[in-house]
């Protein structure tokens, strides 16, 4: 049998152009930060490989570019969901700008909000109706207040600042409104990474 010899040249130099674009994609692909290199958008180094999910160096990658692009002191994307008690929230957060989140210290936002549900009773009363929705009389018995008047009094300012309302699906009940669901669950990771003791620990007392 015959050799075809143009066929066999023809199947190699496909081969090596294959490889050749393997190559240059890998090239391509691999982050700056990954070959040793340093790489800066504005003000931004670029970080590269900082976690295993490609598609959340991704995500890191894009809001490097726009926070150095604008020159913001930071840039943050949050994403979630919230099942409980027969209620769910799902939120995704783009490209916030940190300059942004920064204003609500110095415009005293921040410290309005932190005040209106900082205290152990209120916390306790979010903690309760994020679970599932309560009436007042479940909220007495099942966390120990001593009356319903004293859970009117902490519920009044929840309610006031738009955090909790009434369940339009079951009268008497109350639930914490649906948009505020994930403000609350990201303030509770913004305070896990507060007091995150892998690298120091302070003293909360």
């Amino acid at each position: 049998m015959e050799r075809d010899y143009g066929r066999e040249l023809d199947e190699i130099k496909e081969e090596l152009r294959q490889l050749k674009e393997l190559v240059g994609a890998s090239k391509t692909e691999t982050p700056d930060a990954e070959r040793g290199e340093r790489k800066t958008v504005g003000h931004v180094e670029k970080m590269g490989m900082m976690h295993p999910d490609p598609s959340l160096c991704d995500v890191l990658d894009k809001l490097e570019n726009s926070c150095g692009e604008t020159n913001d002191s930071g840039r943050i994307t949050y994403v979630g969901v919230f099942s409980s008690g027969g209620r769910q929230s799902t939120w995704i957060q783009n490209n916030v700008s940190a300059d942004e989140l920064l204003s609500l210290i110095e415009n005293k936002t921040a410290e309005k909000v932190l005040a209106c549900i900082g205290s152990n009773e209120r916390l306790n009363i979010l903690l309760a109706i994020l679970k599932k929705p309560m009436t007042v009389a479940q909220l007495v018995e099942e966390y120990g207040y001593n009356s319903t008047g004293q859970v009117y009094h902490h519920l009044k300012p929840l309610i006031a600042a738009d955090l909790v309302a009434e369940d339009g699906k079951n009268k008497g009940y109350y639930v914490v409104v649906p948009h505020r669901v994930q403000g609350i669950i990201m303030l509770l990771a913004g305070i896990s990474d507060i007091i995150d003791p892998e690298f120091t620990e302070g003293s909360w007392n």
